[in-house]
C-alpha cells in the first residue's frame, strides 16, 4: 500500500516556493509515495453552492488564500525532486479544455520521468465551473468525454473524436506517455463517481466515506467495470487519514476495507520544521 501526502492548502503555503521545495524534498526523503496538491481556479468571497464535505456546507478556505495552479506547482516540484510521485487531488475537470489539458499533463509526465498521477473531480462549486465557461448541470457527461479525449490523445497517434461536447479529426498530441498509461483516478463520494471510475478510471478516491457507504461505492465501481469489460481487480481505492494519527494498525484496517493507497492530510503548520517533524514521526510509525 502506498502512502501519499497532500500539501496543506488552507494556510496559503503552497504558494511559497521555498516552503514547498522543503516540504516536497522531505516527503521524498521520508519514503512517502507522492505529493498531492489541490485545485481551485478561482474562489469566491460569496457563493451559494453547498460544500458537500462539511456539515456546515461551507469550505474552510478563505477566498483570498493563494491556491497555485496544480500542474504548474507540480512541475516546479518535479525540478527539485527525483523519485517523488506527483499527483492532483483533485483537479476540477470541468474547468479545463481536455485537448489543452492532455498536452499539459503529457508534458509534465514526460519532463518528470513518468511520475504524474491525475485525480479529477467534477467540482462542487457551481460558481467556479461557470466562471470557467462550462455548464454545471452537464459537467458529468462532459467529464466522460474529457477523459476519453485525453486518453485518445495520449496514444501519440493521429486520432479523431466525435462527441456531444468535443470533436476533432486526425489530431496528434506529443509528447505522449507511450506504453505507460497516465493513471486517472476519480475523486468523489457519489455513485456516479464510482461508476465513472469503473467505466473510465484507474481508481476511486472517496475521501471521507467509510463503513457500508464505502463498500457500496466499491461494489458500484466493480459492477461498472465489469459492464464495461474491464477488470475490477485492477482498480485502486484511495482512502484518507491524518499524518499525525495514522499508524501501522490503522493502515492495516484501511487495507482490510480495500484501500490500496492512503492520502494523508497534514496540519496547517506554518513552521516548516514542525511539518517535517510530523512527517518524520509518521514515517517512523508506518515503518518506512
Amino acid at each position: 500500500m502506498e502512502f501519499d501526502v497532500i500539501a496543506p492548502v488552507g494556510s496559503g503555503l503552497t504558494a511559497d516556493p521555498d516552503w514547498m521545495v522543503g516540504l516536497a524534498q522531505h516527503v521524498e526523503s521520508c519514503g512517502f509515495g507522492s505529493l498531492v496538491v489541490v485545485e481551485h481556479a478561482v474562489m469566491f468571497a460569496e457563493y451559494a453552492s453547498t460544500y458537500p464535505y462539511d456539515a456546515s456546507g461551507r469550505v474552510e478556505l478563505a477566498a483570498d488564500c493563494p491556491v497555485p495552479d496544480p500542474l504548474e506547482l507540480l512541475a516546479f516540484i518535479a525540478g527539485s525532486t527525483s523519485t517523488l510521485g506527483l499527483a492532483t487531488g483533485v483537479l476540477v475537470l470541468p474547468d479545463h479544455n481536455p485537448v489543452v489539458l492532455a498536452k499539459r499533463i503529457a508534458t509534465l509526465d514526460a519532463l518528470s520521468g513518468g511520475r504524474f498521477r491525475l485525480c479529477v473531480g467534477m467540482g462542487w462549486m457551481r460558481e467556479e465551473v461557470e466562471a470557467c465557461g462550462a455548464d454545471f448541470d452537464t459537467r458529468g457527461r462532459r467529464a466522460d468525454e474529457q477523459i476519453q479525449v485525453m486518453r485518445a490523445l495520449w496514444s501519440g497517434d493521429p486520432t479523431s473524436y466525435e462527441g456531444e461536447f468535443f470533436r476533432f479529426e486526425h489530431a496528434v498530441c506529443r509528447p505522449a506517455p507511450g506504453e505507460r498509461s497516465i493513471p486517472i483516478h476519480i475523486g468523489g463520494h457519489s455513485k456516479a463517481a464510482a461508476r465513472r471510475a469503473g467505466r473510465l478510471g484507474d481508481g476511486l478516491q472517496p475521501l471521507g466515506v467509510a463503513g457500508e457507504d464505502l463498500q457500496a461505492l466499491r461494489a458500484e465501481m466493480a459492477r461498472a467495470a465489469e459492464d464495461a469489460g474491464r477488470d475490477p481487480a485492477k482498480l485502486e481505492l484511495n482512502l484518507g487519514h491524518l499524518v499525525t494519527r495514522i499508524d501501522q494498525g490503522k493502515a492495516e484496517r484501511l487495507a482490510e476495507v480495500g484501500a490500496t493507497r492512503v492520502v494523508l492530510a497534514m496540519s496547517d503548520a506554518a513552521d516548516l520544521d514542525q511539518a517535517k517533524d510530523e512527517l518524520s514521526a509518521c514515517a517512523e510509525r508506518l515503518g518506512f
